[in-house]
């Protein structure tokens, strides 16, 4: 399971889903570009020592991440406010890829295109979305549950 943010621009959620991938042992790729440099104070702040310990891996573009992933053959599962498939009803495999968008403005029709599916957290009417940090913790929390739990789907 690999978190994937589709070029973000708020160091501060970068950092603390990084430390979150660190701490579950999940792979991370930022694509680029990036609101912010890696150097940023908010971000290592965020992310804390635990940056040292999470394996992430930096795409220059959207191109390049879909090479890569291409050729890996990895799925790629987009989390959005747009989608209509409930994140807890979809099926997740180890090898899949949950992509979240910018925090300002989503991501590309290219992304949305290219996913092989779209998923969404439901949210009280009215409201517009979920902090993305706090997005992907729910969203690895239930990929993960569903894949280490025995009675449940698996690859």
């Amino acid at each position: 399971m690999q978190i994937a943010l589709f070029q973000p621009d708020i160091p501060q959620n970068t950092g603390t889903i990084l430390r979150l991938c660190a701490c579950l042992g999940m792979d991370a790729h930022i694509i680029e570009p990036a609101g912010f440099p890696v150097s940023d104070r908010l971000f290592r702040r965020a992310g804390m020592d635990y940056l040292d310990h999470v394996r992430l891996t930096r795409h220059v573009s959207w191109a390049a991440f879909e090479d890569w992933r291409s050729g890996q053959g990895h799925r790629l599962l987009l989390f959005t406010t747009k989608a209509a498939t409930d994140y807890r009803d979809f099926h997740y495999h180890s090898s899949d890829i949950l992509l979240f968008g910018r925090e300002s403005a989503g991501v590309t029709d290219a992304v949305v295109e290219a996913a092989d599916a779209r998923l969404v957290i439901p949210i009280k009417a009215g409201l517009r979305s979920l902090n993305v940090a706090m997005s992907v913790a729910m969203a690895a929390g239930e990929a993960l549950r569903q894949i280490r739990n025995p009675q449940g789907v698996t690859d």
